[in-house]
This record gives C-alpha cells, structure tokens and sequence, in this order.
C-alpha cells in the first residue's frame, strides 16, 4: 500500500520499454518515505504541543536513518495528533496554522539523480487550504518555489471524501519532479502554509511522503536498446 506510487510508475515504465530487458539500476529508487506507522501520545497532559515535533526519520527507502519528517509553527499552541491517513494506518496532524508554518522533510540526494517527491495532504473545514512546495539546497539558508498548490478538505459537504486507515483516495495525492535536488548533501523540502486557517482549531495533515529517484523515459528507452543489443550480440 504503502508504495502504491512506485508501482504505478514501474508499470507507466515497463509500458515505455516494452520487451526491452532493462536492470535494476532504471528502476524507481525510493530514497526515503514516512508512512507516520506509530501513533502519538494521546490523553490529558500527553498530546505533544509546542512550536515543533518530528516523527523523526524515514521508514522505508534508503535513509532511515539521517532524513527527518517534522513540523514548524509560530504559535506555541500548537498541538500534534496522528489521525487516520489516507490508506494508512497514521498521518501527521496539527492545528494553530499561521501563514508560513510547514511540515518539512530532510534528505541527502547525494548519488541519485531525476527526483521527484510524492505527498498526500489534507485539511480539516477551516484548516489552511493555500500552501507551497519550497525547497532548500544551502541550509535553509534561501528557498526556491517548487509549486503553489491547493489542500482539499477530508470530509464535509463537497470534499472528495474523508481519509480513511483502509482506503486510499489518489485525490488528496501530489507528485512532482524536482528540478535542481540533483547529487546534493542536503534537500529541505517545505509544505508551508500560504494562507491563513480559518480559526485555531483548524488542522492540516500530511501522510505518505516518498521522495524517489525516478530514470527518465528517455534513459530507460536507451538502456531498453542497449539490453536488446548485448542479447543479439550473445
């Protein structure tokens, strides 16, 4: 379930080089992806607050250890909770949203190359809906705009449904190719709210996360000739 998205670009790919052998090195790497798989403390005096939290490093791809899922806001209010995700068990939750608050996931890009980042993303009925994708090459020292794009509300009249721990809903995910996070130390990628929440109490919530190394069609079409090559000269 979990990488549902790596699946589906295996075959968008095996249907570009149809019949051609390709190795292993022209498929989908997925450097690190956070899945949210254990609950936060809940109960009075438990739920953690504060102006940050991390759910720490990646549970599947190649980083687990050294990448970081985490969240930032203004307001030391804030608190964060681990409801239903969107075909997954967890997401990462929290309210008090003010513009420029973000979740922020870390990563060194350090031998791969062509990436692409995978989220899905949610809000409750007055949590922020206009947010922007951000990235990082120096530090945190500047950030570039990926994409400017719009969090669609998980239940209520309208929505496109309410997220569910059983059932995956392929409206609430985005995916991007990165341009520029190529072979570099450290990537900071920011969901960072771009409009104001409609009151404290209104929650956004990110779940499934992958960060991936994606061959292009056109370097998978060349290894699919060069594959078709060494078999004739065998």
């Amino acid at each position: 379930m979990s990488l549902r998205n790596l699946s589906v670009r295996s075959l968008s790919v095996a249907a570009l080089v149809a019949g051609a052998a390709l190795t292993s090195s022209a498929s989908a790497t997925l450097i690190a992806g956070w899945t949210i798989t254990t609950a936060f403390p809940t109960g009075a005096g438990n739920v953690p607050t504060g102006q940050t939290y991390s759910v720490g490093a990646a549970d599947q791809g190649a980083q687990t250890a050294g990448s970081e899922l985490s969240s930032f806001h203004t307001n030391p209010a804030a608190t964060y909770t681990s409801p239903a995700g969107n075909g997954s068990q967890y997401a990462f939750s929290s309210n008090n949203w003010q513009i420029g608050d973000y979740y922020e996931a870390r990563v060194s890009t350090l031998g791969y190359s062509d990436i692409e980042i995978s989220w899905d993303q949610a809000r409750s009925a007055t949590g922020p809906s206009s947010f922007e994708l951000v990235m990082s090459t120096d530090g945190g020292a500047s950030f570039t705009l990926v994409a400017a794009y719009t969090v669609l509300q998980s239940g209520g009249g309208g929505s496109p449904g309410t997220w569910s721990s059983t059932t995956y809903n392929a409206l609430y995910t985005t995916t991007l190719a990165v341009a520029g996070a190529d072979e570099q130390a450290l990537v900071i990628f920011r969901f960072r709210a771009a409009g104001a929440a409609g009151g404290a109490t209104g929650s956004n919530r990110i779940d499934n996360v992958f960060i991936s190394s994606i061959p292009s069609p056109g370097a998978l079409a060349l290894l699919g000739v060069a594959g078709l090559a060494a078999r004739r000269r065998r």
